[in-house]
């Protein structure tokens, strides 16, 4: 049978006499079906098919031509339509979003099981109910839903509200706000396009995000904001809508903020004065922790971290929302000042106020100090303070772990498996009570020597007494409890026995040097001391996918619009929610490389010579 279909994009089976010529197709719909074909004009054409197979192929044929047509995009479950730039869509944020399923389905099974054994305890809601009672509700939300109530706040083309309904079998309503009328719209066809169950599930909103949260509090299980560039306008109403033990999941993108480029807008931000140097990307998610407590305390709610983390160009914490009073007293306890040396790498914490146990009565005072004294004892420089920032755990390995085991059964349904496991398996091996981290090639730099092996620097320090770990936020980076005068005598020792040039002896590095050594440095390290992830061949930090992989310019906007010829604009009004990711805001570039990549920063970072 002749079977001829003009103007098109085709597909044909050829396979075992099915199609007995193959046409001439579009290269990237040939992708699509695993096959590879010439790319040419887009031309009638004939093929010849059995009789049986022509209902199928025409069915077949028409599906994937109206899919290139409307430009369907697909991810996990789910599918989008893409609008140019209409609605903002990063493929980017694939990563966040893979990561937040699998999150999400952890948190439903640990509640279930939380709710069942009675360890959660579900009432101390009521007070939140009560005052909800006072509040009028619009629009509301249904009380009679059964599963998890998630709540993505700034939902975009509502791709990861989709993906939760779809991939999440415990939800039971997705809400999903918008303050963009024409984004509603359009989010309100991506969820026609995912057939019933989302339709059913999936509850769009043409609401402000954070009008809708202050009046239903205590009403969401989980609540996801990933805004285009800082949360902060969202945090004060966020931890009131999440319900007992809850979940809050929140992306930063406004790096440059955060890792101290600009450090004035942190603080007016977040309450917290950024430092920019080489642990400056863990510590942006620790201001970000303390800037939640810091709303969750005004409510008599406190957060527990349950996983952390520093991806590419933004940060995304998952912390659990408790309502306990006496909690609340503790929240000073897990923030910390940082005096950071202005000759070398070394820096110290202040904790804000400390626990006190007299017989059975605990008390919470003010913290004694200083930590360090007037002038840095390796090099004689000053100190900047920086803070105050979480300097609890930022995760909870417990979790960490069961939801690497639980990403590991079904590898098949995450596009972005092994970075997102990759991620995972460097989180789970961090010390847990050590804030922030060290960069081996930053310490380097500062006494002019080359560096070591990352294992051989960490089997120096093991070798002394300490514990070290890795740091999922750079391959350089280590953790350790070891002081620095064991920290920076390791770099002495690796000096003497690799000799350079000579420094300066009023310079910061040759006044560092030529402190005495007073620990046994040995460099050996056996096959115990490795990682266990390289034991068993996973990689823990991945390449991007491709080139030009990161923050994409504001929904609505043509790129190369906006401060400086930047493709990312500044972030405007509050309200305005564009979700699934973006860029930094304020109109700063995306904050610093990874490792720190040894930039000066306002304050004048100089380690040449002495009162420079």
């Amino acid at each position: 049978m002749l079977f001829c279909i003009p103007n098109a994009i085709m597909v044909a089976l050829y396979m075992e006499g099915r199609v007995t010529v193959c046409p001439w197709m579009d290269g990237q719909m040939w992708m699509r079906v695993g096959l590879v074909a010439p790319l040419c004009a887009n031309k009638p054409f004939a093929m010849t098919l059995n009789q049986q197979w022509l209902p199928l192929c025409s069915a077949f044929v028409s599906s994937m031509a109206e899919d290139a047509d409307s430009g369907l995009i697909r991810e996990g479950k789910a599918a989008i339509l893409q609008h140019g730039n209409e609605v903002f869509y990063n493929k980017a944020q694939v990563i966040n979003r893979d990561l937040s399923i699998a999150v999400l389905k952890y948190f439903a099974e640990q509640r279930e099981a939380e709710i069942a054994s009675g360890k959660l305890n579900l009432n101390k809601r009521k007070r939140l109910d009560k005052q909800r009672q006072a509040v009028p509700i619009s629009p509301p939300v249904e009380d009679t839903v059964k599963g998890l109530k998630v709540l993505e706040g700034l939902a975009a083309s509502g791709l990861r509200a989709v993906r939760y309904a779809l991939e999440v079998p415990q939800v039971g309503r997705v809400v999903a706000a918008e303050l963009d009328e024409k984004v509603v719209e359009v989010m309100k066809k991506n969820i026609d396009v995912n057939g019933p169950e989302a339709k059913q599930k999936v509850q769009p909103l043409h609401v402000d995000t954070r009008l809708h949260m202050l009046q239903n509090p205590g009403v969401y299980d989980a609540v996801d904001l990933d805004p285009y560039g800082t949360p902060v306008q969202f945090l004060d109403s966020a931890v009131q809508c999440v319900s007992e033990g809850g979940l809050l999941m929140v992306t930063a993108t406004d790096m440059a903020v955060l890792c101290g480029n600009n450090a004035s807008s942190c603080w007016v931000k977040y309450g917290c004065y950024a430092l920019h140097r080489p642990y400056m990307h863990e510590q942006a998610l620790r201001i970000l922790l303390a800037c939640i407590e810091g709303h969750a305390v005004r409510y008599k709610r406190h957060i527990v971290p349950v996983l952390s983390l520093s991806v590419d160009f933004y940060i995304r914490v998952f912390v659990r929302i408790y309502t306990d009073a006496n909690a609340t007293k503790a929240s000073a306890t897990k923030l910390s000042y940082i005096y950071q040396s202005q000759g070398c790498d070394s820096f110290y914490l202040q904790p804000v106020a400390v626990e006190r146990t007299q017989g059975k009565q605990t008390k919470f005072t003010a913290g004694t100090g200083p930590v360090v004294p007037q002038a840095c004892v390796e090099t004689g420089s000053g100190f900047l303070v920086g803070g105050p920032i979480w300097s609890a755990p930022i995760h909870d390995i417990d979790w960490v772990r069961g939801i690497l085991s639980a990403l590991e059964q079904e590898r098949a349904n995450y596009k972005m498996f092994e970075k997102v496991q990759g991620l995972l398996t460097a989180a789970s091996e961090e010390l847990q009570d050590v804030p922030l981290y060290i960069n081996v090639h930053e310490i380097c730099k500062t006494v002019k020597t080359f560096p070591p092996r990352a294992d051989a620097f960490a089997s120096a320090i093991k070798n002394a007494g300490h514990r070290v770990s890795g740091t999922h936020v750079t391959p350089l980076g280590l953790k350790t409890d070891a002081p620095w005068q064991v920290i920076w005598d390791v770099m002495r020792t690796w000096v003497r026995d690799h000799p350079g040039k000579a420094q300066d002896p009023d310079s910061y590095s040759g006044r560092l040097l030529s402190r005495p050594i007073l620990t046994e440095v040995r460099f050996s390290h056996g096959a115990a001391g490795k990682a266990k992830a390289k034991k068993g061949g996973v990689r823990k930090y991945l390449p991007n996918p491709e080139e030009n992989w990161g923050p994409k310019s504001r929904h609505g906007r043509r790129p190369g619009v906006g401060g400086k010829g930047r493709e990312c604009a500044e972030v405007e009004a509050a309200g305005t929610s564009d979700g699934d990711g973006g860029d930094a805001g304020d109109g700063d570039e995306v904050g610093g490389k990874r490792g720190g990549g040894g930039v000066e920063d306002e304050e004048g970072r100089k380690r040449s010579k002495v009162g420079v």
